[in-house]
């Protein structure tokens, strides 16, 4: 993919799952990608397998050391690290402000290290791990649904605000992955989104195709287009039917094991 080819690539929360896939998939396609990760040892075993280089540690202020690592530039940057905490107005203010700070503010203080060179040079790719939470929401996951909401309208607006001065930008919104990120999303994940969960290397191989696309909207499980129009055009109706999803997750919850 000529887009991808010689493209010096960032992608955090590359560790494992989805990250570990777009870092896997753009090496393939003859990138050179710097692997970020909170978790150091799993961001230098991908970036061994990769031949790409680790730079672990917060996504917030990874833009600086990666572009050295990379020698002095970066084409795209895959803002994917994400945290899914659950619960509602109860969860703790700690949990909140987690779930902001990674999921929201790490793509803003992203950007704000990338845009004065790729303004200066007309061409930079943004590319926002969301989530279909982002469009719709999640039961049982209030922190996670309003950041990821957020996340989704900053992309909206890097796209809107610089398109014309050559940036591109991608809103990635996939329901379930097989990640440990589902493995820990408990009843709601179970009954949500494990039914039509897909592989991390699913929401890569859509990731590649997007770009080459030049999609805004990088929708792995294409159903969601669907729901998002539906929450558009008929909100009652789709809110009705998301707080069944509810209620049958609290009678889940009640129901005493076998």
């Amino acid at each position: 993919m000529d887009t991808v080819r010689g493209a010096r690539v960032v992608v955090t929360g590359a560790g494992g799952g989805i990250g570990a896939a777009l870092a896997r998939r753009f090496a393939a396609e003859g990138a050179r990608v710097v692997v970020n990760d909170l978790d150091a040892a799993g961001a230098e075993t991908v970036a061994a397998e990769i031949g790409g280089t680790a730079v672990p540690g917060d996504a917030s202020g990874v833009v600086p050391a990666a572009r050295d690592a990379l020698g002095g530039g970066i084409d795209i940057f895959c803002a994917n690290a994400g945290v899914g905490h659950g619960g509602g107005p109860e969860a703790d203010e700690a949990l909140w402000a987690e779930a902001w700070d990674v999921n929201v503010m790490a793509h803003v203080r992203a950007a704000r290290a990338l845009l004065p060179d790729w303004l200066e040079r007309g061409e930079g790719r943004f590319v926002s791990t969301v989530s279909a939470a982002g469009l719709l929401t999640m039961v049982g996951s209030a922190p996670y649904s309003v950041s990821k909401h957020a996340a989704l309208a900053f992309a909206e607006w890097l796209s809107a605000t610089y398109r014309h001065r050559g940036v591109q930008v991608h809103a990635v919104c996939p329901q379930g992955v097989r990640t440990n990120m589902l493995e820990d999303s408990g009843t709601a994940g179970d009954l949500v989104l494990l039914p039509t969960a897909i592989e991390p290397e699913a929401v890569a191989d859509a990731v590649l195709k997007g770009i080459a696309e030049n999609q805004f909207l990088i929708l792995p499980h294409p159903e969601v287009a669907g729901y998002y129009a539906t929450r558009a055009t008929d909100t009652e109706r789709w809110l009705r039917g998301m707080n069944r999803v509810q209620r049958t997750l609290e009678e889940t919850e009640e129901r005493p094991p076998r």
